[in-house]
């Protein structure tokens, strides 16, 4: 008689087991992150095996591992393989780490497969070969995508499989330099009786690639899908496992795409990388500022400012429109796109505490321009400048730039690397900087005007008075 196969229920943020379903994980405290799973009973009664055997491979005296010293340890970290895309391998740290894994998610249709079948083409074209997994489109979806993208697409060897055994001992055999796994949550394996996408799937198949990703020396590009909320779908020790967590950004109306790293083992963190959305796939954009600045509205607009953002290591002007309008019922709104609505909260009642700008009685809309987020402080003088300007309904100068952190006291704060802000913006024409007082540059130039204020009320006082 077969065995019954039982269930367990695995929390969907820290994998913790549980026997049966209950409303909170006892391991992390999460609310409704309790999944229910099949387990079969083969999986616990070999796990009590190999405890069994290492406890008696410990009494018998088992082996000892060489212990080498760091300085003896070599790798092939040092060797990374160029794409030909410069935004892609900036943001990997320099290119693709031969034995890396590396996750890729974003919203639906942003351009995940896009880019990776693009690597992929120029790897090949450069001599080394590439295996695209396919578990979501048919091989014909694929191929009218390569026909699409030209070049060398059509030279990418193809693999349509969503069983895991299958892929592995094909790419055991044709020991590709990279493989494309697209999508992580069609991938199963036999070993586990759920179905493709639940937990226990997405966390076995993840974890048996990263180990044929070190044992093999292929570099491992892993798409997955993500939720609701923006996060990437699946158990949280996906991007645990990984090497390196890629996200794409932007508007699908929008022509350009921002790739951002959130985790990387071989370069910075929050470099992003900016593409143009073409017939041809993805163009890298040499310069994201002249792109994000590129459609600002006439010097007759109000609410429109400029600030300088460091995204890892690259400066960046963004524009910030702010819009303060008569509330037409009710609770007045708030709305933002591209920044955070608690700090926005946060600095409309600075406004109203420390300037004398109410706006009880008025709509607030922000966003920020392009589709990117400016999770940074240093956006905070730009916001308070086009919110204000909205409220009088006078523009700010065209060619100014504003830079600083706004506290609770109303006082200006500095930023870091005000210098290298400083640098993008006189490169990109701007004559005027509010920065704060505390933090002036250290150099000096003759292009770029710096003005040093303390507080908001200094501020709103020289761009209004």
């Amino acid at each position: 008689m077969a065995a019954k196969a039982r269930t367990s229920y695995r929390c969907t943020e820290c994998g913790a087991d549980h026997p049966r379903w209950q409303g909170k994980c006892d391991a992390c405290s999460e609310w409704n992150t309790l999944v229910e799973e099949i387990v079969a009973p083969a999986a616990a009664a070999g796990k009590k095996e190999r405890r069994a055997a290492g406890a008696a491979g410990f009494a018998r005296g088992g082996s000892v591992l060489e212990t080498p010293r760091l300085r003896d340890v070599v790798g092939t970290e040092s060797h990374r393989l160029r794409t030909g895309l410069a935004e892609f391998d900036f943001v990997l740290g320099g290119g693709v780490v031969p034995g890396s894994m590396v996750l890729v998610g974003g919203e639906p249709g942003i351009g995940k497969s896009t880019i990776l079948l693009q690597v992929a083409s120029r790897l090949e074209s450069a001599g080394h070969s590439a295996l695209y997994v396919s578990g979501e489109e048919s091989p014909l979806q694929v191929k009218l995508r390569a026909d699409r993208l030209g070049g060398g697409s059509l030279d990418v060897s193809l693999l349509g499989e969503t069983n895991l055994e299958t892929i592995l001992a094909t790419a055991s055999e044709r020991q590709p330099a990279v493989m494309v796994i697209d999508s992580i949550q069609t991938v199963f394996t036999g070993d586990l009786e759920g179905a493709p996408g639940n937990v226990g799937q997405v966390r076995e198949c993840a974890a048996r690639l990263m180990r044929f990703a070190k044992e093999s020396g292929t570099a491992v590009f892993v798409v997955g899908h993500v939720t609701k909320g923006g996060g990437i779908a699946g158990p949280k020790t996906l991007e645990h496992i990984v090497d390196t967590v890629l996200y794409f950004e932007g508007e699908n109306t929008a022509d350009h795409r921002v790739l951002r790293a959130t985790k990387n083992r071989f370069g910075s963190v929050d470099e992003i990388g900016v593409f143009r959305m073409t017939q041809e796939g993805l163009i890298p954009v040499d310069n994201p500022s002249a792109l994000f600045l590129g459609d600002r509205a006439d010097a007759t607009a109000s609410g429109s400012a400029v600030t300088a953002l460091l995204e890892g290591s690259r400066p960046m002007l963004l524009e910030i429109q702010g819009l303060a309008a008569k509330a037409g019922f009710g609770t007045p709104q708030r709305v933002s796109t591209g920044f955070d609505g608690r700090r926005l909260a946060l600095l409309l009642a600075v406004l109203d505490k420390r300037a004398g700008l109410s706006f009880a009685q008025l709509d607030v809309f922000l966003n920020v321009v392009g589709g990117v987020r400016a999770g940074e402080p240093a956006a905070d003088l730009a916001v308070a400048a086009s919110l204000a300007s909205s409220v009088y309904d006078r523009p700010l100068p065209r060619d100014a730039v504003f830079v600083g952190e706004v506290g609770l006291g109303g006082e200006i704060r500095s930023v870091s690397q005000i210098d290298r802000r400083l640098a993008e913006a006189e490169k990109m024409g701007m004559r005027v900087a509010y920065v704060s007082e505390r933090g002036l540059p250290r150099r000096a130039t003759k292009a770029l005007k710096v003005v040093g204020v303390r507080d908001i009320t200094t501020l709103l006082r020289e761009l209004f008075t």
